[in-house]
């Protein structure tokens, strides 16, 4: 499930724009309301996803490329990113939180549990891969790809240790 965070969107938009904090109530209205301000159009470039437990391959990895060409933003946030959500590591404008904590996994068949014929699993263990940065795409490889039932989980703390972008942190917003 993708989820867009109105006050996140509105961090960056009052960061970007020099916003006071007392004012980023207005500053999500006008990124979302009517007005027709130029600079406001990147705000809807940023998607923060949230508590993703994955999905059709193949879907995904078209979501990633329309990101990828359109140069939106990902702020993968929550409790939990799993499976094919895990492929948006790989966009150049990804963050994550060091709370969020990622689910790999090897291409299985559709039935769970049922490993693929080998030259499947190496053509899709390729393709899930060239998802990955480095190191990250070195270990998947290596090992993250032999699990097939289950995750191979790895903390956001981890994954940043690695080389994946931290996001800022999530702004307090105050009524009053």
């Amino acid at each position: 499930m993708i989820r867009i965070d109105l006050a996140i969107l509105a961090a960056d938009y009052s960061m970007l724009f020099g916003i006071k904090k007392s004012c980023r109530a207005a500053a999500t209205f006008f990124a979302f309301g009517t007005c027709a301000l130029a600079p406001m159009a990147a705000i809807a470039d940023v998607v923060v996803i949230r508590d993703d437990r994955g999905g059709p391959l193949i879907e995904r990895t078209e979501t990633i490329n329309n990101f990828r060409v359109r140069g939106t933003r990902v702020q993968l946030r929550g409790r939990y990113c799993l499976s094919a959500c895990t492929l948006y590591l790989g966009l150049k404008n990804t963050c994550i939180s060091p709370n969020t904590l990622f689910g790999f996994h090897g291409p299985s068949s559709p039935m769970y549990g049922i490993a693929l014929p080998r030259p499947s699993f190496e053509y899709w263990s390729g393709y899930m891969a060239k998802h990955y940065p480095e190191p990250l795409k070195s270990w998947f490889l290596e090992s993250g790809r032999y699990r097939i039932v289950g995750f191979h989980t790895v903390s956001g703390e981890r994954l940043i240790e690695m080389g994946i972008s931290e996001c800022p942190h999530a702004p307090e917003f105050t009524t009053g």
